[in-house]
């Protein structure tokens, strides 16, 4: 980690900081759990601005409080670490130099403003009204995740409400995205396994149980019961993604498995669809002389933006920045963010950061190309914290 002391200690402006740390991080991503080099860059540069990080939790998260000078409530502001299993193909030079792993989801972003937000606040402690947790998560992206773990460690003992951020390449760089209520979907892994009595010959396939034709048939249902056994107005889509089955062309396997995700911005939707998931695959697999074995990880809930934050951060970013800035989101999206862990505490906002200036910098999340615009994120780094100290100073939670 030579790049410490160059990037550290080297007289450049605030800006210049924040993309050098950017990069540094792009190039050096990391897996869940795994983030042990990223861990130990961020402690060392919170202690290089004269912070006092704690740490680790969860393996290798850690955090920072930035406590005012004046008695008030303590809030959390939330940044994930972790890069994913894909290979970056961008040609810059900060692309990834980890094969196979490359931070293309926005994380190292989010743990550049994060830094900035630490530094900042630290700089403006003596405005501060009680204090501020900035808090650095592994493992968004793995299964199961980081934050139940980071709450298990206590990251959260003492706050009132949590913060948190998402680049988003759909919208213009600039604008911050806000939304009320459900902001993205719960996602849970399904995975059936059929087993018939024995393997069968293609030419007879009434001699023996047909696992592939059984599992077109529960496959089928899987994909009809959405809008049918739950409300049509509570966004959820199914989709399998994988299917694993015999080798040879003339052979019936007695084996089969498939997979894939439940969406839902609704858990009572998602746990109604997951019994008759259940309940199909193994009335399915009963009648024609298979077995159904149908599991489900615990998955990730949606988040749900408390309304008096929303309302707030609108406030705030309005008096800051112009209302211009903002956009109002018009409807959820069906992708997931362990951020909803923390939600299900205690009230908490996500905020999309729009990312997008040009073709380049407009690829989609975990697009191997992704790239975001860079001088997003001083304007983040000022909104948030001034949102977080606005807070702090009116507390919106007691209105």
């Amino acid at each position: 980690m030579a790049l410490y002391p160059t990037l550290l200690d080297s007289p450049t402006t605030f800006e210049d900081f924040l993309v050098a740390t950017r990069r540094h991080l792009h190039q050096h991503p990391e897996v869940g759990f795994h983030e042990h080099q990223t861990y130990r860059f961020i402690r060392e540069t919170l202690i290089a601005h004269g912070l006092a990080p704690a740490g680790p939790l969860a393996t290798t998260g850690l955090y920072v409080d930035i406590n005012g000078a004046l008695p008030g409530p303590h809030i959390g502001y939330r940044a994930d670490i972790d890069a994913l299993p894909i290979q970056d193909a961008k040609t810059r030079p900060y692309a990834s130099q980890t094969p196979g792993v490359a931070h293309l989801c926005g994380h190292d972003v989010h743990t550049t403003i994060a830094l900035g937000i630490a530094i900042r606040l630290h700089e403006r402690r003596d405005e501060l009204r009680g204090g501020v947790r900035v808090y650095f998560q592994p493992n968004e992206e793995g299964v199961p995740s980081g934050a139940p773990v980071m709450i298990r460690d206590g990251v959260l003992d003492g706050l009132e409400a949590a913060y948190a951020l998402h680049v988003d390449p759909t919208l213009a760089s600039g604008k911050i995205g806000l939304i009320k209520g459900a902001m993205t979907a719960s996602s849970v892994r399904f995975q059936v396994e059929i087993k018939g009595p024995s393997t069968g010959h293609s030419a007879r396939p009434h001699e023996t149980s047909d696992t592939i034709w059984i599992a077109t048939q529960i496959l089928n249902v899987f994909y009809q019961l959405t809008g049918r056994v739950s409300d049509a107005r509570d966004a959820t889509v199914l989709t399998a993604c994988r299917i694993h089955a015999g080798d040879a062309y003339n052979v019936i396997p007695d084996f089969i498995e498939f997979g894939g995700t439940l969406r839902s911005t609704s858990i009572p939707t998602s746990e109604r669809i997951q019994l008759q998931m259940r309940t199909a695959a193994e009335e399915i697999c009963a009648r024609h002389g298979a077995t159904a074995t149908v599991n489900f990880d615990e998955g990730v809930p949606p988040v749900i933006n408390d309304g008096r934050l929303i309302d707030h951060i609108e406030r705030s970013i309005a008096r800051t920045a112009g209302a211009q800035t903002i956009f109002h989101i018009p409807r959820p999206s069906m992708g997931a963010e362990d951020f909803a862990h923390y939600q299900r505490q205690l009230p908490g906002a996500m905020v999309r950061l729009g990312s997008s200036s040009s073709a380049a910098t407009s690829y989609p999340l975990h697009d191997s190309h992704f790239d975001i615009d860079e001088s997003v994120m001083p304007f983040a780094i000022d909104v948030l914290s001034q949102v977080l100290i606005d807070h702090l100073n009116n507390d919106p939670l007691a209105r």
